[in-house]
Parts: C-alpha cells; structure tokens; sequence
C-alpha cells in the first residue's frame, strides 16, 4: 500500500507519541479500506485544540462548539492532475481538550479514544458515514475490526444492544463533503 500519512501539530498538549498514535492509526484504517487500485493516497491527520476545531466546525458546519474530530474530504475534482500522482484523500483534525475529556467520561485511555476518533476521520474521508442505522452500523463494525487489530476494545461494546445498534440512537449531523468537514462526534450509541 502506497499511503503517505502527514502528521501536524497544530495545537494542544499531546502527548509525544501522539504522532505515532496517529500515523499507525490511519494505516490501519487505510489498510482495512482503502482499494490499492486507486493508486498511492495521501492524507493528513492535525493535532489540534478545541479553539481551532470550534472555529473550524462553526466556519464550515455552522456549529458554535468544539467537537473531538472533523474530517474534510476532498472531491473527485480535486484529484492530482499529473497520472501517478498521489490521491489527496483529504484532512482528520482532532481536538485535544475534548478528546481527554471523552477519554474520562467514557473511562478510555486518552491514547485509545484518539486513536478509535483518527480511525473514524480516516473512514469519512473514504467515504463511510452513519446517517442511517445502517450505515452506522457498517462503519462501527469496520472501526471495531480496525481496532482490533491495534489491540483496542470495541468503542461500542457497552452500547450495543444483543440484536445489534440500539434503535434509540439520536441523529447526528453530517455535512458534504468537497473541502467541507463530512464528520461531527461519533455518535453515542
């Protein structure tokens, strides 16, 4: 698989293996979804802090909060003009404050939570998405697998009901894609 991953610190206290985190993170993911015929891709995963991410989600979603990670995806016009050139799948920027504080609300590790968030970012960017129950359920099955294999507990787990997605679960806004974050908070399900 020919995927470079850049890794930015924008903002925020993270700690020094929060760009490792990162990168083996969007390979995982990458590598559980990505089609290799598509040819080499690039993405690029931020480090940032909840002002930047406020800012970012109400510029672009029209939300006025901050939000634990946003994925802007770029459109089929955006791809490279040159033939071989890298694939520009788009951008997964994380929130550091509202990361941690997840983390300890859902008794995580802040390492766990981030990695499960850079995952989800990776999966909008290709293309996944949960506005429907099925749809959701497709992507957390996807996720759960991803993070099995970076030896991480199913997100999900204490959410699920025996027949599969709770019925209950509340909408969650996703925006299109195009330079325009396609991804809101994973919902709590």
């Amino acid at each position: 698989m020919t995927v470079d991953v850049s890794v930015t610190r924008e903002a925020g206290d993270w700690p020094e293996d929060a760009d490792w985190q990162a990168e083996r993170a969007a390979l995982a993911a990458l590598a559980a979804a990505w089609d290799e015929e598509e040819g080499p891709a690039e993405l690029s995963v931020v480090l940032a802090d909840d002002a930047l991410v406020h800012q970012l989600n109400r510029d672009y979603r029209g939300k006025d909060r901050p939000t634990n990670v946003l994925s802007f995806a770029l459109t089929e016009a955006e791809e490279p003009e040159a033939e071989g050139a890298p694939l520009m799948l788009g951008d997964v920027i994380l929130a550091f404050e509202t990361v941690g504080r997840e983390a300890a609300e859902q008794g995580k590790s802040p390492a766990d939570h981030m990695t499960h968030l850079v995952v989800h970012g990776v999966l909008h960017l290709l293309g996944y998405d949960h506005e429907t129950d099925d749809e959701a359920e497709e992507m957390e099955d996807l996720e759960t697998r991803i993070l099995a294999t970076l030896g991480i507990a199913d997100p999900y787990a204490a959410h699920r009901s025996p027949g599969g997605i709770d019925a209950d679960v509340s909408e969650t806004d996703v925006g299109e894609t195009g330079g325009v974050p396609n991804h809101d908070e994973p919902p709590d399900r």
